[in-house]
């Protein structure tokens, strides 16, 4: 369930700029990229959409596993995070990036809501920490805020602003 395609001209979630073309058919997009760490499958859903709507390009992972084998091979500027995953929970994955140089910028997406649980997560590394339940359109314009500051150890760099029309547009 990753996104390999690049939206064609056509598809109307596609943002109002094109990737560029690199040699040996290469594709690559000046559109911000997000790995989604979820294991609810509802809630993947709702976050991959909205935020391929605002201009993101997405891949996503139900594990922390997954997305530790993701954040290597696609470097992405930003994660967004569960706590409470199967195999390898949220915390263990905060505890592998902290120390790397090459590390994204991680806003953390839980129902966690103890105060000592976001300390600990921004101590961590988290850039961001959100409580469910959560409006999308305001966690979009978080997900750009942490995109638009200084860029992630490993991703280049993003288009810095939303397509036309801000974020969660279906411009």
């Amino acid at each position: 369930m990753e996104t390999d395609a690049v939206p064609s001209a056509g598809d109307e979630r596609s943002p109002p700029f094109a990737p560029s073309i690199v040699p040996e058919g290469c594709v690559e997009s000046r559109r911000p990229r997000a790995i989604i760490v979820e294991d609810d499958p509802d809630i993947l859903l709702i976050l991959r959409n909205t935020l391929e709507d605002a201009g993101f390009e997405t891949s996503l992972a139900a594990d922390g596993s997954t997305a530790m084998r993701r954040i290597e091979t696609e470097r992405p500027h930003v994660v967004l995070l569960d706590l409470m995953l199967p195999l390898m929970d949220g915390w263990s994955v905060l505890a592998e990036l902290r120390d790397r140089p090459d590390a994204p910028k991680v806003v953390v997406c839980t129902a966690r809501v103890s105060q000592v649980e976001r300390d600990r997560a921004l101590e961590m590394g988290a850039a961001e920490y959100v409580t469910k339940p959560f409006d999308v359109d305001e966690l979009v314009e978080l997900v750009w805020d942490v995109v638009r500051r200084e860029p992630a150890g490993g991703a280049e760099p993003a288009s810095p602003e939303p397509p036309e029309g801000g974020p969660g547009s279906m411009a």
